[in-house]
């Protein structure tokens, strides 16, 4: 036999598998796949807990309060007007919707908008202003200024909207909102709030 022919007879050593066999791997291969999704599935993924529990003010289960009957309409005016601008840029000296807010800036348009009064420039002078001055927490209403002291002085204002929750213009970068009064910042610089609405 010369190598020509015997290239052409050549059978190489070769397993031959039983034809079962390919049907039978393939049948252990997807039970084995199924059991593993079965058992992926059965198990609860690893979820990252919070370091502590999400915020909430023990203010909020305060009945709602308006600063007098006469008054509701205005106070009612206010805090949507309020609402109405959470998200609006922080812009220092800032005074409009268009221009952003500062924290002065966003109190004097809400109640000008809302009410037609018309307030000072500066948290601090806002402070100084006639108005009843609640120094409790659990004693403000919808619409009360809330004024913060930071450094030493009056140097931060917003306006309460009612169940522990105030809106403001906080820092520059940010934007206005809303935020717990009671929390743990800015429960530490509460000093006052002042009722313009009676």
């Amino acid at each position: 036999m010369d190598t020509e022919e015997a290239l052409v007879n050549f059978e190489p050593n070769v397993c031959r598998i039983p034809a079962a066999w390919p049907r039978r791997a393939v049948r252990h291969g997807l039970l084995g796949g199924l059991l593993l999704l079965l058992v992926a599935c059965a198990s609860t993924p690893h979820r990252r807990q919070p370091a502590s529990a999400p915020p909430h003010s023990a203010l909020a289960d305060l009945p709602p309060r308006a600063p007098s009957a006469a008054s509701a309409g205005e106070a009612n005016d206010v805090l949507f007007r309020a609402i109405g601008l959470v998200g609006t840029p922080y812009r220092w000296g800032g005074n409009t919707p268009d221009g952003g807010f500062d924290c002065s800036g966003l109190v004097d348009y809400i109640y000008r908008a809302a009410t037609g009064i018309t307030l000072p420039r500066t948290s601090h002078a806002m402070s100084t202003m006639q108005g009843r001055k609640v120094n409790r927490m659990t004693q403000l209403a919808s619409g009360d200024l809330v004024f913060f002291d930071i450094g030493g002085a009056i140097s931060h204002v917003g306006v309460y909207v009612g169940k522990g929750r105030f809106v403001h213009a906080p820092n520059s970068g940010g934007t206005v909102r809303l935020d717990d009064l009671d929390g743990p910042y800015w429960g530490n610089h509460f000093a006052y709030g002042k009722r313009l609405l009676e």
